[in-house]
C-alpha cells in the first residue's frame, strides 16, 4: 500500500469531470481526502444546473467550470490546465472506491505504468444496468479485436494516468466516447497498462445517470469505427475494396462467361456497375495504402510527444 511518505514524493492531482452531481460530490471530495491527503482535489464543473460548483467549493476542492457540453471537453480542459506527476480521474457521483485509489497508484509507480483502470466489480442490480452491462462487454471486444489489448472494463471512468500519458493525449472526443479514445490511445502507442479490481457502488438516493444506453452506445460505436479508419486505414479500406471487388466479380461472371460464348455483352447497365465497382475496389485500396503511411508518420510524432514529457522516477 502507498504510504503517507510515498505520496509526499509525488504532486498528485484527483482530477472530477462533473454535471449535476451536487448530492454527491462532496462525499467524492471527503473520500479521497482520506485515501489520499496530499492529493490536490480539482472539480471540473460541466454547466451544471444544480449547487455542484458551490458544493465543491465548500469541501475543499478547486473548482474550474467548462463551458463546452460533454465529457471528452471537460477531460480536454482537465489534462490541459493540471500540471501533476499523477492523475487520478474518477466521476463526480460517488460511486468508485477512493478507498482503490492507494493501491493503484502503487501498481502505476512500482511497475512504471502509464495508465491504470479501476474494473468495476459490483454486486448491487441498481449500480449497473444489464444495458451497461451488455453494451460495455460488446464495445470491448470490438476494440480488443481491432487494436488489441486486454481491456475487460474499456468504458470505466476511474483512471490512473502518468504525467506522460496526459500531457500526449490529443484528447479529440465531445462526450462519453471519451472512455474509447483513452483506451485506443494507450494501445497505439503500446503504453504499458493495467487494471485493477474496485467496488462499484450505486449512485447516492436522487442522483441520475447522465449516460445513455443507446444514444451514447451509438457514440461511442461511432468513435470505434472512426478510430478503425484513422488507426488502422490499410484494414480499413482494405476490407472496402474487397468487399467491392467481390460483389463486381459476382455480377461480372455471366456477363463475361455470355460475352466469350457470344461475343456480346448484355445488360449494359450491369456491365458499368460492375466495372464501377472495381474501379471503386482500386481506389480504396490505394486510399488505404496511402493513409498507412500518413498514419505511421502520425504514430511517430505521438511517440516523440509522449517520450518529450518529463517523468518524474524514484
Amino acid at each position: 500500500m502507498l504510504n503517507m511518505i510515498d505520496q509526499k514524493e509525488y504532486d498528485i492531482a484527483v482530477v472530477v469531470p462533473c454535471y449535476n452531481e451536487g448530492i454527491s460530490i462532496s462525499q467524492v471530495i471527503h473520500d479521497f481526502r482520506v485515501h489520499l491527503p496530499s492529493a490536490s482535489i480539482y472539480v471540473f464543473d460541466n454547466n451544471s444546473s444544480d449547487d455542484t460548483a458551490e458544493r465543491a467549493t465548500a469541501a475543499g476542492a478547486k473548482v474550474f467550470t467548462v463551458k463546452e457540453q460533454g465529457k471528452g471537453n471537460v477531460v480536454r480542459r482537465m489534462f490541459a490546465d493540471i500540471i501533476a506527476d499523477i492523475y487520478i480521474m474518477v466521476d463526480g457521483d460517488a460511486t468508485y472506491d477512493a478507498a482503490s485509489a492507494p493501491k493503484m497508484i502503487e501498481r502505476l509507480i512500482s511497475e512504471r505504468l502509464d495508465m491504470v483502470v479501476g474494473v468495476r466489480k459490483h454486486e448491487e442490480k441498481e449500480a449497473y444496468r444489464m444495458g451497461h452491462t451488455f453494451g460495455n462487454k460488446m464495445l470491448t471486444g470490438c476494440v480488443k479485436s481491432i487494436f488489441g489489448g486486454k481491456f475487460s472494463d474499456m468504458l470505466s471512468g476511474y483512471r490512473i494516468f502518468s504525467r506522460r500519458y496526459v500531457k500526449s493525449f490529443p484528447a479529440m472526443a465531445k462526450g462519453f466516447e471519451t472512455e474509447t479514445e483513452l483506451t485506443v490511445h494507450a494501445l497505439e502507442l503500446r503504453m504499458p497498462y493495467a487494471e485493477v479490481d474496485t467496488p462499484y457502488s450505486a449512485r447516492m438516493e436522487g442522483s441520475a445517470s447522465k449516460l445513455n444506453t443507446y444514444r451514447d452506445g451509438i457514440r461511442i460505436a461511432k468513435m470505434i469505427l472512426r478510430l478503425y479508419a484513422t488507426e488502422r486505414p490499410l484494414m480499413f479500406y482494405g476490407i472496402l475494396a474487397l468487399l467491392f471487388s467481390i460483389t463486381g466479380i459476382i455480377l461480372a461472371f455471366p456477363l463475361a462467361s455470355y460475352y466469350f460464348e457470344t461475343g456480346l455483352v448484355p445488360r449494359l447497365p450491369t456491365a458499368v456497375l460492375s466495372t464501377g465497382l472495381i474501379i471503386l475496389a482500386s481506389i480504396s485500396f490505394v486510399t488505404g495504402l496511402i493513409l498507412e503511411s500518413v498514419t505511421v508518420g502520425r504514430r511517430e510524432l505521438k511517440r516523440l510527444s509522449y517520450l518529450s514529457v518529463p517523468v518524474k522516477r524514484i
